[in-house]
């Protein structure tokens, strides 16, 4: 079992609040992405789960047990940083041991762990080698492989694929991902890359100054946002607001609009714009557009789109995808 539930979990370093006070049940086998900005508490609220930062106040349960006061290595929990932190004089095989070895495990039932999870992480040919021998995306798994000997109840990653070029990091974004679904062992991945968060988790929980502003799958956070800032953050590229009276005709202090929900039309539309800059990507093309009093405004038009900066364009939004927010930035009911 690998059930985590946090109770008003508060985190203040004197008069200095990084984690107001955090309430959030978590299933066991689910996977679960923390995802904000830069210095919005995400890494801060995983070490408190990890036991690596002490608490304020509130309460951590493992599996309905109290583990607030529990030292790291009691929490039955495993770590895999950013960095990853290998032994560099030590070989593959030594370093994934390194935690059995120092929990004084059975040589026997060392070399077992290790076969295991060098056969699912595909390291079993490099067990001989030094971490300087390998490559960034097999480094990271080696960190993995110390982590998965331990046989943790949950897996904490604090973005672990920072490090990566930009290929290797969707490689081994599908390589955790199916890691998950094989080990189906609960996990909890912290990044500020929310495509990561997209495309990964079971559900996301999006952290603004240390408040959980909202927690759900990837689609209903997408279709759903219950603020600006979440439907700010969720989606690439970033959803296009519009205030003053072109939001007011709408009944809304604030109108939130998709780029891929916006119809470049040959007929009159709600806007009409003129194309500033024209991204042409091959399957997709993206319009930054004049919109005059709507604003500035990102299209998505399809790839083979010819439009280039200069052109009159007319737009049109999908009605039904609208997303209206009142003044304090908190989502109106549709309608």
């Amino acid at each position: 079992m690998g059930t985590i539930s946090l109770k008003k979990v508060r985190k203040a370093f004197g008069d200095v609040v990084i984690i107001p006070g955090a309430d959030l049940d978590i299933k066991d086998g689910e996977f679960i992405v923390f995802v904000g900005p830069s210095g919005c508490g995400k890494s801060t609220l995983l070490r408190l789960i990890a036991g690596l930062e002490d608490m304020t106040s509130g309460k951590i349960e493992i599996d309905g047990h109290d583990v607030t006061d529990v030292a790291p290595a009691g929490r039955e929990l495993a770590m895999v940083f950013q960095s990853y932190a290998l032994y560099p004089h030590m070989s593959v095989r030594n370093n994934i041991a390194f935690p059995l070895k120092m929990a004084k495990v059975d040589k026997g039932e060392i070399e077992k762990k290790i076969a295991h999870a060098a056969e699912i992480l595909n390291l079993t040919e490099y067990l001989d080698r030094k971490p300087g021998q390998l490559s960034g995306g097999q480094r990271q798994r080696v960190a993995i492989g110390r982590a998965i000997v331990r046989e943790p109840k949950a897996f904490l990653f604090d973005e672990p694929l920072s490090n990566l070029d930009a290929a290797l990091r969707v490689n081994m974004r599908v390589f955790i991902m199916q890691l998950h679904k094989n080990l189906a062992t609960t996990m909890i991945y912290v990044t500020h890359d929310q495509v990561e968060a997209m495309t990964m988790a079971d559900r996301i929980v999006v952290l603004n100054k240390g408040t959980i502003e909202q927690v759900g799958s990837p689609l209903e956070l997408y279709n759903k946002p219950r603020s600006l800032f979440v439907a700010g953050f969720i989606g690439s590229p970033k959803m296009n607001f519009i205030s003053g009276k072109e939001a007011a005709q709408l009944d809304a202090h604030t109108i939130g609009i998709r780029p891929e929900h916006i119809d470049v039309t040959a007929s009159k539309g709600l806007w009409n714009g003129t194309i500033l800059l024209a991204e042409h990507l091959g399957s997709d093309s993206f319009l930054h557009v004049d919109a005059s009093d709507a604003g500035r405004l990102v299209v998505r038009a399809p790839g083979e789109f010819a439009g280039k900066p200069g052109d009159k364009i007319s737009l049109k939004p999908v009605s039904d995808r609208l997303h209206r927010f009142d003044s304090a930035g908190l989502a109106l009911a549709r309608g």
